[in-house]
C-alpha cells in the first residue's frame, strides 16, 4: 500500500465527481471503491464493474453513516440487513466488505470468481462474511428481503415492547432487471399490502441493460406502480452526491407504516466516460486507455496497481467503521440487558424459539396434547383411512400452537389443509398468526427463505403440487443456502381428478428430486406424516418438500415400522415369508396398492416384500447396512411403483427390474378412473413382478 495515491488530493477534492464528501480522506475512500471494481475487471478480463462503480458512493454511504452493523461480529442480532439483489454486482459489496474490515484481504477481491474464492462471481451464503444471503437471479434478493423484514417485524411486534432492541431495517439494492422479474412484483405487491415498513428497496435506476437501453422493454412508471402497492417513493436525483443519498435512506428508514422504494438515478460505469451510460460498461473489462482515464479523473495515480491503489489514510478512514460497530454493538448489548431484565418473560419467550430447531423439538411428539385434543390423536394414529393432507394438516396446527412454525398457503389454506386458528398478519397486525400470501406461490416461496435467514421460526408455505413449477428458483436457492424451509404439497397425482390434466401433476415429483440438497417426502400413511414431521424438525440445515395425498389412504398394517423407518428413507412396511423372492418399492398412496399386490403375489407361492421409499433422499443417505438390509443386493427382481414420471426409479430396479409409473399427463375425471387408466393397478404390478421374476430365472 501506498501513503496516498491521490495525485493532488486538494484540487480532486473541489473537482470530483462525487460531491458531499466531508474531508479528503472521505472522496479518497470513495474513489478507491470506484476504482478498485475496474482495475479488478480489468486484471481478470471478466466480471461486472459498471454498477459497482456507479454505486459505489451509495454503497459508501450505506457502511459508513447508515447501516447499523460491526464488522468484527457480522452475525451481531442487532444489525441491520443489506441484501444485494443485483447479485452480479457482487464487487459492490465486496468492496465495502474490504474496506470496512470484515476480514477480506486485496487477494480475496483480486480472486474473484475465482474457484473456491471467498469472492464468488455472485455472493453466496456462508462463503463471505458479512453477505446476508446468495443472490443473483434478479428479483430473488427482493423478494427474500420481504420475509427477512416479515419476520423481524414480528419478532418487535411480539417480544420487543417497545425497547427498540429488535427492531432492524432490511435493505435491499436492486436494478432494473431485478425489478422486471415477476417474482419482485409479486413479493413487492405483497409488502404494500402488508405495511412492511422495516424494508427498504434501493433501485438503481440506471436504465440499462445487457442488450441495451431498458426503454426498449420496461417502459412503465415504476415510481408510480410502487405507489400503487402501497409504498412510499423517495427520490435520489444524484448517485453521486452523499449528502442527498445519506439523507434519503435515513428517511427511508422511518417507521411510517409503509415499505420505501429509494429511487436512485445513476449512470452505470460513471466516471469512466467512454462507456458511462452504456452497455457496455455492465459486464467485461473497460481497456486499458478507459481504466487509465477513469484513475486520472478520480485523482489518482494513472499507473497505480492494486496494491498501491489502497492508502492507508483509506483503510484508516474506512476502518472506522469498525469502532462505530463496536459502539454500536455496545450500546445494543447494554440495551437487550435492560429489556431481559424488565422482561423477563418476553426473553425466555424468544430464547426457546431460537432453540426450536433441533433434536429436542422432536419430544414434542412424545406428548399426546402435542396433537390437540385426545380424540384428534386417536383419530390421527387409530388406522382409519386418511388422505395424508389430512393427516399433516393436523401436526401443522399442533406445531403451530407451540409457536415452532409460521407461514401461511397461496389462498389455499383450507383445501392443502394448514389453516390455523388467529389472525392472519396485515398492516395492523404484523404479530399475526399466518401469513396470507395471497395467489404468489413464487413469492412465497422466496419469502420463506427470508423468514428462514432471521431464524426464529421455522417457515412453511403450501399449495399443490402442480403449481411447485412456479417456485423452482426460490426452492433452488433455498437448497443452495442449506435453509430450513418448508414446503407443503398437496394434490399429488392424476387422483386430483376432475379438475384435469392442468391441476394433476405427473412430472413434479420427478423434477423436485432432481433438486440438490432437497428432501422430497411422500408419505404412504398418517403414521408416516407423524414420522416425517419428527425428522423434518430434527434436520433443520436443508429445505424439505412434502408431497401430500388428496385422497383418502388406507393405513398400513405396522405404523411402528414407520416410526423407525421412516427417518432413513425407506424401510419394510410388509412382507410375506422369511426369504422373499421379489421386492415391490412404492411410496406415497402406491405403497397400499403394492401390499395388495403382494397379497395376490402370495396366493400365487410368491413371496414379496414392500418397501415403502417416503424419501429417496434420506434413504441415499442413511448406511449401506441399512440400505442392504431393505433391499438387499441379491433380491435382482423389482417393482417400483410411482404415480408420476418413473425414470429415476431405474436406479433402484436394475436392468431386470420393472417400474410402473405415469409417463404421461392425466385426464379429466374421477382420480381412480384416471389412476387406473394410466395403468396404476395391483393386475399391473402383478404382471410386472412375474416379468422381472422370469428375467431373473
Amino acid at each position: 500500500m501506498s501513503s496516498s495515491p491521490l495525485a493532488d488530493a486538494a484540487p480532486a477534492l473541489s473537482n470530483h465527481a462525487v460531491v458531499g464528501a466531508r474531508s479528503t480522506a472521505e472522496l479518497q475512500a470513495v474513489s478507491t471503491a470506484i476504482a478498485l471494481p475496474a482495475v479488478i475487471v480489468q486484471s481478470k478480463g471478466h466480471g461486472h464493474a459498471g454498477t459497482a462503480m456507479a454505486l459505489a458512493p451509495l454503497a459508501h454511504v450505506l457502511f459508513q453513516r447508515v447501516l447499523k452493523h460491526n464488522p468484527l461480529d457480522p452475525a451481531w442480532e442487532g444489525r441491520d440487513r443489506l441484501i444485494l439483489s443485483a447479485g452480479h454486482a457482487s464487487l459492490l459489496l465486496y468492496t465495502q466488505l474490504y474496506l470496512c474490515g470484515y476480514g477480506l484481504t486485496l487477494e480475496d477481491l483480486a480472486a474473484s470468481r475465482a474457484l473456491r474464492s471467498r469472492t464468488p462471481g455472485h455472493p453466496e451464503l456462508g462463503v463471505t462474511p458479512g453477505v446476508e444471503m446468495s443472490t443473483g437471479p434478479l428479483g430473488q434478493g427482493l423478494a427474500s428481503a420481504v420475509g427477512l423484514a416479515l419476520s423481524l417485524r414480528r419478532d418487535t411486534a411480539l417480544h420487543d415492547a417497545g425497547a427498540g432492541v429488535w427492531d432492524a431495517t432490511v435493505y435491499a439494492l436492486a436494478g432494473d432487471g431485478c425489478l422486471q422479474e415477476g417474482v419482485s412484483a409479486e413479493a413487492s405487491s405483497l409488502a404494500g399490502t402488508l405495511g412492511i415498513d422495516n424494508l427498504v428497496a434501493i433501485w438503481d435506476d440506471n436504465g440499462i441493460s445487457i442488450d441495451g437501453p431498458t426503454s426498449t422493454t420496461f417502459a412503465e412508471d415504476v415510481r408510480d406502480r410502487y405507489r400503487a402497492y402501497g409504498w412510499r417513493i423517495i427520490e435520489v436525483q444524484d448517485a453521486r452526491n452523499l449528502d442527498e443519498i445519506e439523507n434519503a435512506l435515513l428517511t427511508a428508514r422511518e417507521r411510517t407504516g409503509r415499505p420505501t422504494l429509494v429511487a436512485v438515478r445513476s449512470v452505470i460505469g460513471s466516471p469512466a466516460d467512454e462507456v458511462a451510460g452504456t452497455s457496455a460498461a455492465h459486464a467485461g473489462p473497460l481497456g486499458e486507455k478507459t481504466i487509465a482515464g477513469l484513475l486520472t479523473t478520480l485523482g489518482l495515480t494513472s499507473k497505480c496497481g492494486l496494491n498501491e491503489l489502497v492508502s492507508d489514510a483509506v483503510l484508516a478512514f474506512t476502518r472506522e467503521a469498525i469502532v462505530r460497530g463496536e459502539s454500536l454493538q455496545k450500546n445494543w448489548t447494554a440495551d437487550r440487558e435492560r429489556w431481559a431484565d424488565e422482561h423477563s418473560d418476553l426473553n425466555e419467550k424468544r430464547c426457546l424459539l431460537k432453540h426450536t430447531f433441533g433434536p429436542h423439538t422432536t419430544s414434542a411428539f412424545d406428548d399426546d396434547s402435542t396433537l390437540g385434543d385426545s380424540d384428534r390423536l386417536s383419530r390421527f394414529l387409530a388406522g382409519e383411512p386418511l388422505a395424508t393432507r389430512v393427516a399433516n394438516g393436523t401436526v401443522v396446527k399442533a406445531l403451530h400452537e407451540r409457536g415452532v412454525i409460521w407461514g401461511g398457503s397461496a389462498d389455499l389454506a383450507g383445501s392443502t389443509n394448514i389453516a390455523v386458528p388467529g389472525e392472519p398478519v396485515s398492516a395492523h397486525n404484523p404479530a399475526g398468526e399466518f401469513i396470507p400470501f395471497g395467489i404468489r406461490e413464487h413469492a412465497m416461496a422466496a419469502i420463506l427463505s427470508g423468514i428462514a435467514l432471521h431464524g426464529l421460526w421455522r417457515p412453511f408455505g403450501s399449495t399443490y403440487l402442480a403449481f411447485s413449477d412456479y417456485q423452482r428458483p426460490s426452492l433452488r436457492l433455498a437448497a443452495l443456502m442449506s435453509l430450513p424451509t418448508i414446503y407443503v404439497y398437496t394434490h399429488d397425482s392424476v387422483a386430483v381428478g376432475e379438475d384435469g390434466p392442468t391441476h394433476q401433476p405427473v412430472e413434479q415429483i420427478a423434477s423436485l428430486r432432481t433438486v440438490p440438497n432437497l428432501s422430497v417426502i411422500r408419505p404412504a400413511d398418517a403414521s408416516e406424516v407423524f414420522a416425517a414431521w419428527r425428522t423434518i424438525l430434527a434436520k433443520p440445515s436443508a429445505p424439505t418438500a412434502l408431497v401430500l395425498s388428496r385422497q383418502a389412504l388406507p393405513a398400513l398394517p405396522d405404523p411402528a415400522a414407520a416410526a423407525s423407518g421412516v427417518s432413513r428413507g425407506g424401510y419394510v412396511a410388509w412382507k410375506s415369508g422369511e426369504e422373499q423372492d421379489i421386492a415391490l418399492i412404492a411410496t406415497g398412496s402406491e405403497v397400499a396398492l403394492a401390499i395388495d399386490a403382494a397379497r395376490r403375489l402370495q396366493t400365487s407361492g410368491i413371496n414379496a416384500r414392500v418397501v415403502s421409499m417416503p424419501c429417496v433422499e434420506w434413504f441415499e443417505s442413511a448406511s449401506p447396512e441399512w440400505r442392504e438390509e431393505v433391499l438387499p443386493q441379491a433380491l435382482a427382481a423389482r417393482v417400483a411403483i410411482e404415480a408420476g414420471r418413473g425414470d429415476a426409479w431405474y436406479r433402484w430396479v436394475g436392468g431386470r427390474g420393472r417400474v410402473i409409473s405415469i409417463d404421461d399427463f392425466g385426464e379429466s375425471g374421477p382420480g381412480a378412473a384416471v389412476l387406473e387408466l394410466r395403468g396404476l393397478t395391483v393386475d399391473a404390478v402383478v404382471d410386472a413382478a412375474m416379468a422381472s421374476l422370469a428375467d431373473i430365472r
